[in-house]
């Protein structure tokens, strides 16, 4: 008897676009949802978005509150949740970028509210997904959270972030092509489940970011909007998997291992590319795909090389010959790899 079933979670309402910002109370209010909104943010987007929109929310009549948050952590997310609680919020919006989104969307699923995503960087596709990671002692865990509800991002905010935030963003889609590729290897050898939709729109999402590469300039809301599309699908394809397969692979779990290694000397997008060059061309060897990635990198800005990240070469070494104990998640990596392989992998690519 047939007994599959599957329950795909997606946002409502996704507004990108000059000035969207505008409209986050429309966007939010037409989920009636009810109640007061809470407000999450960190300093510097309180700033640049919150402010604004704690206003626009003042001014139609919804009373929000607002927490600004330092930190990514456990206790950050806990004291989110209780000022929910005290304020009786009907649902929360997260406002900044991955540490204000992710702390939002964990907190609303503690307390079982809505959640709104307000990005003021394309970093990385979480501002989607409902995947949150969160630091906790010298690694990160990526655990499940609640996902939005709505998406407002606004472009113009976007293209004036920090131009390395949204390089990481690019390299961290493009890397859906490993992602996508070691997902059908454990599908194959593991038999782990797999989602043809879904693996489709992720690898989707890669292309669409290498094609457009040339296209990709600091300061240019044509860029933001390309690249924020790009983060939604990404997220969606998340959504449908039910899991971060889609766009987590051993390029993920070799990023995971430098945080260990090298805490704070890079931006985990820009890690997870250097990651999927390597990781490319052990899936395709010197059938070139390894070379169209790194080249999509280098015309977007984004690091190719340990040079780039700042990083040590003995601890790109390291961090590729134990990422496979990351977690139990079956890569191309397999049981892991002997140290003269992964320099041999290093060199050949141009990483070392």
């Amino acid at each position: 008897m047939f007994d599959k079933s599957s329950w795909i979670r997606l946002p409502r309402n996704v507004v990108i676009g000059h000035d969207a910002l505008s409209d986050t109370v429309k966007a939010a209010s037409e989920l009636r949802l009810g109640g007061r909104p809470l407000l999450v943010t960190s300093p510097t987007p309180k700033d640049v978005a919150a402010d604004r929109v704690e206003r626009a929310f003042a001014e139609s009549g919804a009373t929000p509150e607002t927490v600004v948050i330092e930190a990514a952590s456990f206790e950050s997310v806990e004291r989110v949740v209780e000022a929910g609680r005290e304020a009786d919020a009907g649902y929360l919006v997260g406002i900044g970028g991955g540490k204000a989104i992710d702390i939002a969307k964990m907190a609303s699923d503690s307390l079982d509210r809505g959640f709104v995503s307000v990005p003021t960087a394309a970093s990385h596709d979480g501002i989607v997904s409902a995947r949150a990671s969160m630091p906790e002692g010298d690694t990160r865990h990526s655990v499940a959270a609640e996902p939005p509800l709505a998406v407002v991002a606004d472009t113009g905010v976007l293209a004036d972030a920090p131009w390395r935030l949204t390089t990481a963003g690019c390299a961290d889609i493009i890397s859906n092509y490993t992602a996508v590729k070691d997902w059908q290897l454990a599908h194959r050898l593991k038999n782990v489940e797999y989602s043809e939709y879904a693996g489709a729109l992720s690898r989707m999402t890669a292309e669409m970011l290498v094609d457009n590469a040339d296209s990709i300039k600091k300061g240019l809301e044509d860029s933001a909007w390309i690249v924020t599309k790009a983060l939604v699908s990404s997220g969606v394809a998340m959504s449908i998997a039910g899991s971060s397969r889609p766009a987590s692979g051993a390029e993920h779990l070799f990023s995971h291992q430098l945080d260990r290694i090298a805490p704070g000397e890079a931006l985990h997008g820009h890690q997870v590319g250097v990651g999927t060059i390597m990781i490319e061309y052990l899936h395709g060897g010197d059938a070139g795909g390894w070379r169209d990635v790194r080249d999509a990198l280098a015309r977007i800005g984004a690091p190719t090389t340990a040079e780039d990240l700042g990083i040590a070469d003995e601890d790109v070494i390291e961090a590729v010959t134990t990422a496979h104990r990351v977690r139990d998640r079956y890569t191309v990596l397999g049981d892991g790899m002997s140290e003269a392989a992964a320099r041999e992998v290093a060199g050949v690519t141009g990483v070392l």
